[in-house]
Formats: structure tokens, C-alpha cells, sequence
């Protein structure tokens, strides 16, 4: 759930200690009326109230987020990857997001280094408002590690991108026309096809993805990006490997490892 936007609780308590600590604030004239309140007293009991009946929202917006997406080391609670050691093995579940819990997207895994670590994501971006039936795309989980990049799960409705119910990615069209379509995910901001350095498809039993290097100067996410896009049942998934110039001259055959791992 996303936290409102209020004066902080801290901010209140600061004020009214401010308050209390002067003597132009805790004199009393003797001729001033008990029932009249000052313009700057009723600022503050308005800030205090407000603050205290939107306390609870603090608390159930802490508990609401997923146990892992805690900011602390992926290798503290996921297994070694079975094809690799030195990563460990994310296999998303219901309990990680409100769109498997809805059915809306399948089950996907990837690995990582055990010193990555899951963030927040803000309510808003994650889909939990609209689902079963969002009309855009959401993001699913990120994780993040300050030397290496970052990585993220976007997924897309398929209705947004064709007509045709359970279609596969070739079914939507070639890779260029889906990058055209999710490359504004990818990058945070703005894409252009100028910025796509190459595509593949690769296929992994049933299941056709495609794949993508991109230089992006400009984007948001940083100035090097991989995808790797596949569609099943209701949606497109989209996995994001990010950098930018510092972190991918030391990274990217562990983001390139990252987005080789990642299917649904």
C-alpha cells in the first residue's frame, strides 16, 4: 500500500516540542480568551490529528510489502543456483506479487549474486491497484547492487499489444515491433529505435523469446540495457538488465548471465 502523502509524524512531534519550549507560545494573557485558538495552534492540532489517524497506514504499508523485498541480501534467504553456484535462483511465486496471486502472469525465475538485493516496489508501478485487469504495464520485482546494475520484471497485458487471446510472442510480430512497443519500459523515459544495437531469438523448449542489446544514452534506467521478452497466457514478461557506464564495464557478463537465466 502506498503511504499518503502527510506531514511526517516526527515533524508534528518536532513542532509542538518547538512550541512548547518557547515563552512566546506557552504564555497565557491574562485578558486572552481559553475558547480562542491561535491561526498557528490550529495548524498544529490539524498536522497532529492528521498525523495520528494516518499512523496505522505507516504500519500496515510496512507489513504489506513482500519478507524479502527488505533490502538485504538475496544469499541470506534464496538457494544456489543448481547450474551455477556462485549465483543464487529467484523462482517468483504468488506471494511476490499481486499479479501471480491474480493469475495474470506465470511463474518466472532468474539468478543473481548473492550480494544483490530486492527493492521496493512503489504501489503505484506494481499493478496491485488494477489487477486482475490492468490496461498497462506494471513492474513486477526489481533487485539492485550499487557496483553491478540493476534488473527488473515489467510485464505487459497482452491485450495491449494484440487482439489474438494466449498468442505467442511471434504472433505479436518481429522483435523490433515489440521493443517499439515495451522499449519506453525498458529505458524508463523514451526509446528510439536507433538505440538497439541487436536482436535474437532464442527458443527454450515450448517457449520463444527474444532478446536485446541496447545503448541508450539518455535512458533512465542507465545507459546500457538487456531484455529478454516472452509472452504466456494473459501477458508479455519482459526481463531488464541495467547500467550505466561505470558498473557495466565490471558487470556486464554477470547481467548478460543474469538475462540468459530468466524464463517462464
Amino acid at each position: 500500500m502506498a503511504t499518503a502523502s502527510f506531514a511526517p509524524l516526527s515533524h508534528v512531534f518536532s513542532r509542538l516540542s518547538h512550541i512548547s519550549s518557547s515563552k512566546s507560545a506557552t504564555s497565557i494573557l491574562p485578558h486572552s480568551s481559553p475558547f480562542k485558538n491561535s491561526p498557528n495552534q490550529l495548524t498544529l492540532r490539524r498536522e497532529f490529528l492528521k498525523g495520528l489517524a494516518l499512523a496505522p497506514l505507516i504500519f500496515i504499508s510496512e507489513e504489506a510489502l513482500p519478507a524479502h523485498a527488505r533490502e538485504v541480501e538475496v544469499g541470506s534467504y534464496l538457494p544456489p543456483s543448481p547450474s551455477d553456484p556462485s549465483f543464487v535462483l529467484f523462482k517468483a511465486s504468488p506471494k511476490d506479487t499481486p499479479a501471480l496471486r491474480a493469475g495474470n502472469v506465470q511463474p518466472y525465475q532468474f539468478v543473481l549474486p548473492p550480494t544483490w538485493k530486492q527493492t521496493r516496489v512503489a504501489n503505484i508501478l506494481s499493478g496491485n491497484y488494477c489487477q486482475p485487469k490492468c490496461a498497462e504495464p506494471w513492474v513486477e520485482v526489481k533487485f539492485e547492487d550499487e557496483n553491478q546494475g540493476k534488473v527488473q520484471v515489467v510485464a505487459s497485458p497482452l491485450i495491449r499489444l494484440t487482439n489474438k487471446p494466449n498468442a505467442s510472442i511471434e504472433d505479436i510480430g518481429s522483435p523490433e515491433k515489440l521493443i517499439a512497443s515495451l522499449g519506453p519500459f525498458v529505458t524508463g523515459n523514451t526509446y528510439d529505435s536507433d538505440e538497439l544495437l541487436e536482436t535474437s531469438v532464442e527458443k527454450l523448449g515450448d517457449q520463444t523469446y527474444y532478446k536485446y542489446v541496447l545503448e541508450t544514452p539518455f535512458a533512465l534506467t542507465g545507459s546500457h540495457n538487456l531484455a529478454k521478452a516472452t509472452a504466456k497466457g494473459n501477458s508479455v514478461v519482459l526481463f531488464v538488465a541495467s547500467a550505466n557506464d561505470k558498473q557495466w564495464q565490471a558487470s556486464q557478463k554477470t547481467l548478460k548471465a543474469m538475462l540468459d537465466s530468466f524464463q517462464v
